[in-house]
This record gives C-alpha cells, sequence and structure tokens, in this order.
C-alpha cells in the first residue's frame, strides 16, 4: 500500500507542478506521509486548508483503488507543520482547561477543522476536572470546554 501511495502523491504533485521530496510510512491505523518541499506555504496553504484538501484528494483516490474497506486512512504533512500545530493546539488546550478549572465557566472556542478538535479532545480528556463537546455545523463547528459535573 506504501508503494501505491506514494505513486498517487507523485502523480498529484507532478499534476499540480510542484517538487519536493516525500516519504510514506504505514503504520497499523493508517498512513502517514511526510512531505518537504522547497516552498511549504504552497502546499500548506492559509490555515492549513490547501494539505487538508491534499489529504482529502489522496484519501479518496486511495479509496477508489483499494475499496473504502482494504483503505487505511491517510494523514499528510508539510514541513513538520502539521506536527507542530498538535502540540501548539495541545499545549493550548492544557491552558484553556486551566482556564476553565480556575473561572468554573464554559469557554466556547472559534471554529476550527475536525482535526485540530481531535487534538483538543483528547487533551482535555486527559485533564481532570473538565470535559470537551463539539457543537455546530462544519464549517462553523466549535469546541465547548467546560467543568465537570459531579454526578
Amino acid at each position: 500500500m506504501e508503494e501505491k501511495v506514494s505513486e498517487i502523491l507523485e502523480n498529484v504533485l507532478g499534476l499540480l507542478g510542484l517538487e519536493g521530496s516525500f516519504e510514506v510510512d504505514e503504520k497499523e491505523d493508517a498512513i502517514f506521509v511526510s512531505i518537504d518541499a522547497e516552498d511549504p506555504g504552497i502546499l500548506i496553504g492559509r490555515g492549513g486548508e490547501t494539505l487538508a484538501s491534499l489529504q482529502l484528494i489522496l484519501n479518496l483516490i486511495a479509496s477508489r483503488q483499494f475499496g473504502a474497506e482494504n483503505s487505511k486512512r491517510i494523514i499528510v504533512d508539510v514541513s513538520d507543520w502539521r506536527k507542530s500545530k498538535e502540540e501548539e493546539l495541545a499545549t493550548r488546550a492544557k491552558e484553556w482547561a486551566q482556564k476553565v478549572l480556575e473561572t468554573k465557566e464554559p469557554l466556547e472556542l472559534d471554529p476550527m477543522p475536525a482535526w485540530q478538535r481531535r487534538i483538543v479532545h483528547m487533551t482535555i480528556e486527559a485533564t481532570e476536572g473538565v470535559t470537551s463537546e463539539s457543537i455546530g455545523e462544519e464549517p462553523e463547528r466549535r469546541l465547548v470546554i467546560a467543568p465537570k459535573l459531579d454526578a
């Protein structure tokens, strides 16, 4: 599957007229693609929008070629942008949780993509005394971090 994903990515980058080196690493739960590009901003886009689109395209193509039941989720990172964003979000989630614990008031965050909400949810889940939930509809879906109510 790694080899086929590499081939798909090479074709997509070629069609976009973009050059860069990349590594494909297949794990049990997903396929991770790490791209190093001369101008990573072109592949990342504003707020990671282009990166999300590239990832969606790769997932759609792979799903069609392998069949949805045989296909693994493909996660794309460009020049470690996603990795640093995940670390930043985890740090901010801890700060938000601390604020909620101090004020005992829920905190509603600005809308964010699903993969970013997931990082915040996972961080909040590991923090005692707070809980999180997603509210609203895409593209305005947002997170609310609230104090846990004692049962």
